[in-house]
């Protein structure tokens, strides 16, 4: 009969180890309160589909029904933060909340889920992508929109930033009719990956700023051009530095030759963000200082491995790291491998 049981509750994702509740529930109105602070991470365990519906803003998307949500959850998750789980009716967040307590996790469970949340009469967005928020020196906030690949939107002090803004990518696309116009729009290359003329139409204004290195310069017949090594201060507080971006391993240097590309390194009120490009772990990372966070890519043969991004992120020392443009790499290891350096690993959707 034990084992009968044993099998019964597998079945429904629970174990005997964890009958016993290791997590927590609390209202919606508990449940506004602990996402308000900032060592509590969002998750919402419902499908993709249920996803963009609508969801609490600045959830993260791990579908418990899974097979690998748990090693999506430990290569997403960090260990130090609060989880506050929920679903549609808080079944499945509970299931979640249940798996993550066994591995260590302090889970908290929305009771009645995001149908209690919105009856209760708070917000939903509609925003389809991962957000992560920070914090400048002076307490402005910065948000950055993991839209695809090494497509990044970023909004700071009432600003839109684009970064390599593309239409469609594989079977994702996006719909930058839906976003505001760009301020300010970052091209690190010409591959098709990271340069769209289509793209940077539809985000154009009249006073949108564009930089980005010669050749894509030469190719639109516009924009403010940089090279490694240049600096500019766009606006108060704002500043940018071009960086090196290149390959170094013999047989791929034809795709990114050393001096044709950028890397970009923002400066926002005193908040450094490091967006490599595409790169290998190359030498000039070691004079990279005082960096907040950085996007490292990882997609061989093109850009980096793992075991290289690893080395990338222990010469810039950024606090958190988001590998990037990662294709179909396997990047789940990499937060294991930074695990004593003090580095947080932030993985999204940059497929």
């Amino acid at each position: 009969m034990k084992k009968i049981i044993t099998c019964l509750l597998a079945t429904f994702g629970i174990t005997n180890a964890c009958c016993q509740q290791n997590y927590e529930n609390t209202d919606p109105e508990g449940f506004a309160k602990l996402i308000a602070q900032s060592d509590v991470v969002i998750l919402d365990v419902r499908t993709a589909e249920e996803f963009n519906e609508g969801h609490i803003e600045n959830a993260l998307n791990i579908d418990v029904k899974q097979s690998d949500f748990m090693q999506k959850a430990k290569a997403t998750l960090p260990k130090g933060k609060t989880i506050a789980v929920y679903c549609r009716s808080g079944r499945r967040s509970a299931n979640a909340a249940t798996a993550l307590g066994a591995e260590g996790y302090r889970a908290v469970n929305l009771l009645g889920g995001i149908l209690a949340w919105k009856e209760a009469g708070h917000q939903v967005t509609a925003d389809n992508y991962e957000v992560d928020v920070f914090k400048t020196k002076s307490g402005k906030t910065v948000k950055f929109h993991a839209l695809v690949h090494a497509s990044i939107r970023m909004e700071y002090d009432g600003k839109e930033i684009e970064i390599d803004p593309v239409l469609k990518l594989g079977e994702r696309e996006i719909d930058y009719t839906t976003m505001p116009k760009a301020d300010y729009i970052f091209v690190t290359h010409e591959h098709r990956d990271h340069f769209d003329q289509g793209a940077i139409k539809q985000l154009t204004a009249e006073n949108t700023m564009l930089i980005t290195n010669k050749r894509c310069g030469d190719m639109l017949g516009y924009g403010r051009v940089m090279a490694n090594g240049d600096l500019l201060q766009i606006a108060d507080g704002f500043t940018v530095e071009a960086v090196p971006a290149y390959n170094t391993t013999e047989a791929n240097k034809q795709f990114h030759p050393k001096g044709r590309d950028n890397g970009f390194i923002l400066t926002v009120d005193g908040l450094r963000i490091y967006i490599a490009g595409d790169t290998e772990d190359i030498p000039e990372m070691a004079a990279i200082k005082d960096i907040d966070i950085a996007f490292l890519p990882c997609n061989q043969p093109f850009t980096m491995t793992p075991e290289q991004l690893v080395k990338a992120a222990k010469m810039v020392k950024p606090k958190v790291v988001f590998p990037y443009h990662y294709g179909q790499t396997n990047v789940s290891v990499i937060p294991e491998l930074l695990k004593d350096d003090g580095i947080e690993v932030r993985i999204r959707h940059y497929e």
